[in-house]
C-alpha cells in the first residue's frame, strides 16, 4: 500500500491560503465552507469510484444510502 498524504495537512493549507486570499477582509461561515467543500468532493468522487451505484457508494462512505441521498441532493447531485 502507497504512503497516502494526509488529509488534515491539505485541509491546513487550502485554509492558509483562503486567508492569505482574503486580504485582511473578514472571513465568514469557514467552518460551513469547509465541511461543504469536502464532503460534496468526498461524495462526488466515491460515487464515480461506484459507477453511480448508491448503495456501494453509501457502504464505502459508511453512510445510510437515504442519508447519501439527503447529501446528494443538498449538492444538487439528483
Amino acid at each position: 500500500m502507497t504512503k497516502h498524504p494526509d488529509l488534515s495537512n491539505a485541509v491546513k493549507h487550502a485554509v492558509e491560503a483562503y486567508f492569505k486570499d482574503l486580504e485582511g477582509e473578514e472571513a465568514l461561515g469557514i467552518y460551513n465552507m469547509v465541511i461543504d467543500s469536502v464532503e460534496k468532493t468526498l461524495i462526488e468522487d466515491v460515487l464515480k469510484r461506484s459507477d453511480g451505484n448508491q448503495s456501494a457508494a453509501a457502504q464505502k462512505l459508511g453512510v445510510n444510502r437515504n442519508t447519501l441521498r439527503t447529501k446528494m441532493k443538498k449538492f444538487n447531485f439528483l
